[in-house]
């Protein structure tokens, strides 16, 4: 199968099977869609809609098609010309419901015994050989004495309300099974009070989500048992390529990559794996040595949102944040490094306390009789690990693999030195403890600083720092505000010549909000003194009392009106626990809870005309912003991805509202009107962005001899910033930035773009332009891209119909 030109994401679930997406095919051709990526396959916790709880690695999942769904699937996608890549997850399993998932089943039925507890990342010495299950309401000997937990000698199993975990085998031995306690000690598992997971559990987990358990992965024979469905697959041609969702939890990521390659035949491979600061001159670099073709494309994300703010609006709305925060009484935003540095901070004293501690732990086992088990910065277990807290919430990005990256720990102790002299010496002392490759303690040093960055950057700090939407989303750097041209050019050059197949994204299952949302959102930062006047009045309306996070919720309002109070109010939810100021998920505060609801119900009573006009008022400039970054991202270097719907206006908020179900017939429809020859104009109906996803992608995947370099293509005139220009090999990209601006200052005037020897055409309008100075407001006339192609190609009318 030759390299992809580009993806198109489905997300397979029980309302949208491997049927209904082998159903899809012909319409992904028609759009000019290379491969179709598939969302998680394996069998999932019953009613999962995204897949990545895994419960049985051996099958596909029945409610998703099963295996004769996946056959039926490849059947259709090669009759259609399309490749196929899968998601799939190493890293842990679903055990929510421990009865769907026999490894964990056996696991808890037969503890250490069991022939699956090697697969399992647990601590076993801990747990004094039990594995700690955190699902009780209360401590135990209260759940017991309330007679809420009952051992079923019948069915075997012991039950708490909705949860059923097996017996040991003979534990009844002997014993009535209505002495609860007495059950219970016989267990390979102890049942604790939720509130103690974060502390005391045993076993390690995807982030802090206590359902998923951490596989280990690194071990040959669980990769092969977790594996063998997946390599099927790939004996049986029914996978082109294979996308891993969260490397960075693995042990080894380059070994495991290292195996996969080897198992496979070296089958292309993207990873989920997130870069730091990728929209500045000197980005966080992929692993050379790893063996695949790159990221998922959040770097590239990150790049191109910033392409299209404006860098005039960052004080203006600086100022509207701090004016926001004096008034709510909450002290001034020094910086985003702080921000980030207490929000870690604050991830690794709650929820990571468990995987901490295991640090702590195996430390001391590995540290007995070295010479620096009697190293006295060392030597109290609470000051180790308010370092080890300090130097993971100091970590600069995701994860390091040592040897290799030793200068982001070194940059740690720096920071940690700095910010806690009292910590110094002993953050020196554990860095020289955690640099030793080859150690578990440097592997579960290394697996812990992501679950960290995640949770305390992504799902808070983002929640937090709230000055600009577009600016706080996955692979982003908030502290980065704009991208001028120029480093653009420069960041699109060093991915050509780096990672060309590496994919580009623009919206995913991940994404805190849809492209389109931040597209509009951008706007704002060409407007703020108006802005910050709208907010006045919508905060007049109604408030939550802390004014940045009603700017958050006010700019969610917008960036997806018209969206149902429905939405909106799980979006108000989900970001005001997720940034755990005033309210969260362990203790929520009701009185904030009703004005942050409130607020959301005024967007549809008192304050609807205001927010209903000025969306109207954005939505132009916004449109203009989405399509410049649709084109860009679908012909830049890269394999673009087009996230499920999104060749229409993309206005989902965090997940789950970016699963919503997609109406495809509609699609099918307008872009059977668009291949008949119509033009849309751009307004919400969203077929103009359908105009420009399918000739772009049409002409990557059929022409792609046009797309086989990446150079600046000049622009020359008063208007020249406003447009971005590139080169491809024959394939010219132009697209409009900050239209608002470039509006006010009258339009392009003489601003010319200067094309190679022509005559060219544009793929979207079909006009013909001659080569040399052309005029950028008579090629950009109908729409504020244009994507030209030599017109002396006989082919170029067909393929724009096709």
């Amino acid at each position: 199968m030759t390299p992809a030109t580009s993806t198109y994401r489905l997300q397979i679930r029980p309302s949208f099977d491997l049927d209904a997406a082998a159903d899809l095919t012909g319409y992904l051709r028609r759009l000019g869609v290379d491969w179709a990526y598939l969302s998680p396959l394996l069998r999932a916790t019953t009613g999962s809609d995204h897949g990545y709880d895994v419960v049985d690695p051996t099958q596909v999942d029945p409610a998703r098609g099963g295996a004769q769904g996946l056959h039926r699937f490849a059947g259709a996608a090669r009759a259609a010309g399309l490749g196929i890549l899968i998601d799939i997850v190493p890293n842990h399993m679903g055990i929510s419901q421990p009865a769907e998932n026999p490894w964990w089943w056996d696991v808890l039925r037969r503890g250490r015994e069991s022939e699956h507890a090697g697969a399992f990342d647990i601590d076993w010495e801990y747990g004094q050989g039990r594995v700690r299950v955190p699902i009780l309401g209360a401590e135990p000997a209260e759940v017991i004495a309330a007679g809420e937990i009952i051992v079923d000698a019948d069915a075997d199993v012991v039950r708490y309300h909705e949860h059923a975990l097996p017996l040991a085998p003979g534990s009844l031995d002997g014993l009535d099974p209505a002495d609860v306690a007495a059950v219970l000690a016989r267990q390979n598992w102890e049942l604790i009070f939720w509130r103690r997971e974060a502390a005391e559990l045993n076993y390690r987990r995807f982030f802090a989500v206590t359902t998923l358990a951490g596989l280990r992965v690194e071990d040959p024979e669980v990769f092969e048992r977790s594996h063998a469905e997946i390599l099927r697959w790939v004996r049986e041609d029914l996978v082109d390529g294979l996308r891993v969702d969260h490397p960075d939890g693995l042990a080894d990521p380059g070994a495991y990559l290292d195996r996969l390659a080897a198992a496979t035949g070296d089958l292309p491979v993207l990873v989920e794996k997130i870069l730091e600061h990728a929209a500045t001159d000197h980005p966080e670099a992929l692993p050379g040595w790893w063996r695949t073709t790159g990221t998922t494309g959040y770097d590239a994300m990150a790049e191109i949102d910033r392409l299209l703010i404006d860098p005039a609006g960052e004080a203006g709305l600086d100022r509207l944040d701090a004016a926001l925060r004096a008034e709510s009484g909450l002290p001034p935003l020094t910086g985003y490094a702080d921000l980030m540095h207490d929000t870690k901070r604050m991830i690794a004293d709650t929820i990571q306390q468990a995987e901490i501690a295991r640090l702590v732990r195996t430390l001391r086992a590995e540290a007995a009789g070295e010479a620096a088990a009697a190293d006295p910065a060392l030597a109290d277990d609470a000051q180790v690990t308010d370092a080890l807290a300090e130097l993971l919430a100091n970590f600069p990005v995701y994860r390091s693999y040592l040897p290799a990256g030793i200068e982001h720990l070194d940059h740690a102790v720096a920071e940690t030195a700095r910010r806690r002299p009292d910590l110094a010496a002993t953050a020196l002392a554990l860095a020289a403890l955690v640099s030793r490759p080859g150690t578990e303690l440097a592997r579960r040093f290394m697996q812990t600083t992501g679950p960290v960055m995640a949770k305390g950057v992504e799902d808070t700090a983002f929640y937090r720092m709230t000055r600009l939407g577009t600016l706080t989303e996955v692979g982003g750097d908030p502290s980065v505000f704009a991208l001028d041209v120029e480093r653009f050019h420069t960041a699109q050059a060093r991915r050509q010549a780096q990672w060309p197949h590496a994919m580009t994204s623009l919206s995913t299952h991940d994404t805190k909000r849809g492209e389109d949302v931040r597209a509009r959102l951008s706007v704002l930062a060409e407007i703020p003194d108006r802005w910050a006047e709208v907010l006045q009045r919508l905060r007049g309306v109604a408030s939550t009392g802390h004014g940045p996070f009603d700017s958050l919720l006010w700019q969610a309002i917008i960036g997806a009106w018209p969206a149902s109070a429905e939405r909106l109010h799980a979006y108000a939810e989900k970001a005001a626990r997720e940034a755990a100021e005033r309210t969260g998920w362990w203790d929520p505060d009701p009185a904030f809870e009703g004005r942050m609801h409130a607020l959301v119900d005024a967007a549809f009573d008192g304050a609807h005309e205001i927010v209903d006009s000025f969306a109207t008022e954005i939505a132009m400039p916004g449109w203009s912003n989405s399509l410049a970054a649709k084109l860009v991202q679908l012909t830049a270097p890269g394999v673009p991805d087009v996230y499920q719907g999104s060749e229409l206006w993309e206005t989902s908020l965090v997940d789950p509202d970016n699963r919503r179900p997609v109406d495809f017939p509609a699609r099918g429809r307008l872009l059977a009107r668009i291949d008949e020859g119509w033009m849309p104009r751009v307004d919400s109906s969203g077929a103009a962005k359908l105009l420009v996803v399918s000739r772009a992608l049409r002409l990557r995947r059929d022409r792609r001899e046009l797309f086989t370099h990446y150079r600046p293509v000049t622009a020359v005139g008063a208007a020249s910033d406003h447009l971005v220009a590139f080169d491809r090999g024959g394939a010219i990209t132009l697209a409009t930035r900050l239209p608002v601006a470039l509006a006010a200052r009258g339009g392009w005037g003489d601003t010319a773009v200067m094309l190679p020897a022509g005559p060219w055409r544009d793929e979207f309008t079909g006009r013909i332009i001659e080569g040399g100075a052309a005029s950028v407001g008579d090629v950009l006339a109908t729409y504020p891209v244009a994507l030209l192609t030599p017109a002396t190609d006989a082919g170029s009318d067909e393929r724009r119909r096709a």
